[in-house]
């Protein structure tokens, strides 16, 4: 009998701890809804890289209402494309490698990193540094969001979603360089 009433509290237990994981609030109960105005102030990313050198992507936001924004986050497409042949576990192709994104900005959700509330008439800078594997023409596009969830939205002065492009060439030539002969320092140049 006691095996029967351990078995039994054993199985209550695990119906509480399964009916608690998935089941409770909706993820997005904390997050405010509205509409937040945002600028980009300034972003940048080379235009012409090379294979194997590491560049910089800076996306500058700052919060132009008067509202704070829950928590500023950019998505970044682009830095992946889509193989097509047939038959592949994962069709997904890194053209970038990021090898560091914005720091205290990881998040669940894929190409997408996030910096906390931002204060209106405050900044934020979203830096990641990449590294391009693959030869090639390709697009890399970002747009700015209010929060994770989709209850706070971001919106630029002309109405839209704050966002940006850059169309990036990738060349299969290393980029030349040289070591400095006094510091011993290596010197990439780009042309």
């Amino acid at each position: 009998m006691r095996w029967g009433l351990r078995l039994g509290s054993f199985a209550a237990l695990a119906a509480l701890a399964v009916g608690g994981c998935g089941g409770g609030q909706r993820q997005d109960v904390n997050e405010p809804s509205g509409t937040f105005d945002v600028d980009v102030v300034r972003d940048s990313f080379p235009l012409t890289q090379h294979v194997a050198q590491q560049s910089r992507l800076r996306i500058e936001v700052r919060n132009a209402g008067d509202r704070t924004i829950p928590n500023v986050a950019v998505t970044v497409k682009g830095f992946n494309t889509r193989d097509t042949e047939p038959g592949l576990a994962d069709p997904s192709r890194a053209v970038w490698i990021v090898d560091a994104g914005p720091r205290g900005g990881d998040t669940a959700y894929v190409g997408t990193w996030a910096l906390g509330k931002l204060p209106p008439g405050r900044s934020r800078t979203f830096e990641w540094r990449v590294t391009p594997t693959k030869a090639g023409l390709y697009d890399v596009r970002y747009e700015i969001a209010a929060g994770l969830n989709g209850k706070a939205k971001a919106r630029a002065r002309n109405g839209n979603r704050p966002g940006g492009r850059f169309t990036v060439r990738v060349s299969g030539k290393p980029a030349d360089a040289k070591v400095d002969p006094n510091t011993g320092r290596v010197i990439r140049e780009s042309h």
